[in-house]
């Protein structure tokens, strides 16, 4: 028998955000075995292998097998590649493979959202999208597929992406609009979503209004920053796990070893919301922070969704 292959199209038109978002709330009340991700230099010159295995014993089991080879841009190839091999978790023996780019986009922004029922508030109307990249439509459309959103304002420091990514999201119905100043938009925004690669902060927590749930999802290294300390000094803090976003997650990691921020200001981590052991948003005023690196519990759970929704693999 061969072994299916299901490309980036066919995981994007089995991944339905709320359905995958309503898969990921329960497997995160079930839970799995999700060691933290194995990163290797391969050529010691920036080249990195990343893997992210999980396994349900006895039912489920994968890995994702993630590189990041930055000088790829010099040969007009893409940076980051990824593949996920989904195994039978009582034989071992090989089910699947399926695209791990579309994958984790996908998972990455229904888990975002899905933390965002229980922080932000629910008649919030305006979001505000930071980032132009391949992430950013798919936190547009999935914040928007949990939230009755009525304003999407995109921001990236190259003002012609910005105007096109909000063109496209216009064109599949969302009620989108590239915003130039962005200081004014965090001003303005119920809730922010930032997915960039940023090193030096871009979201500055003295421009927040009461009320504002800030989602960060770009960075998943310790030198990788999206908030400054004045949001982090501000903000009810939530991570998807405690195990990655504390030994991975910049805007935490280094807040932490600057005295700005203790440990114990982290209040829950996504399981937690999800089995209400903590309530997630408890005043209309106050600014929470939902701060994700990623879990491989998330790859496994949109990999056998994409097998249980797909009819079969795809070349």
């Amino acid at each position: 028998m061969q072994l299916p292959f299901f490309s980036a199209a066919a995981v994007h038109a089995a991944l339905d955000y709320t359905v995958l978002a309503e898969a990921l709330r329960a497997a995160f009340r079930v839970g799995c075995t999700a060691p933290l991700r194995h990163v290797h230099d391969v050529t010691g010159k920036g080249d990195r292998l990343l893997l992210m295995p999980a396994w349900r014993q006895g039912e489920d089991l994968g890995v994702k097998l993630v590189t990041v080879f930055p000088h790829n841009r010099e040969r007009g190839a893409a940076t980051v590649s990824a593949l996920y091999v989904l195994l039978d978790g009582a034989t071992g023996h090989p089910r699947a493979l399926i695209d791990g780019e579309a994958l984790t986009l996908r998972r990455t922004a229904a888990a975002s959202a899905l933390a965002s029922t229980f922080l932000s508030r629910e008649d919030s109307a305006t979001l505000l999208v930071i980032g132009t990249g391949a992430l950013a439509p798919h936190m547009a459309r999935a914040h928007c597929a949990m939230r009755p959103l009525k304003t999407v304002l995109i921001w990236g420091r190259k003002p012609e992406r910005a105007q096109a990514l909000a063109a496209r999201l216009c064109d599949e119905g969302l009620p989108a609009q590239a915003h130039a100043d962005l200081e004014q938009a965090l001003g303005k925004a119920d809730i922010v979503t930032c997915a960039t690669t940023a090193t030096d902060p871009i979201v500055r927590g003295a421009l927040l209004s009461p009320g504002t749930h800030v989602d960060l999802v770009g960075g998943f290294t310790p030198q990788m920053r999206e908030g400054d300390d004045e949001l982090i000094a501000r903000a009810e803090i939530f991570v998807d796990t405690y195990d990655g976003a504390l030994r991975e997650a910049g805007d935490l990691v280094q807040t932490m070893a600057h005295g700005v921020l203790a440990r114990e200001r982290v209040l829950a981590e996504l399981a937690e919301l999800i089995k209400g052991i903590h309530p997630g948003r408890r005043s209309r005023d106050a600014i929470t922070l939902f701060k994700s690196v990623g879990t491989a519990l998330e790859d496994l759970c949109a990999a056998c969704l994409v097998l249980e929704r797909s009819p079969a693999g795809s070349e």
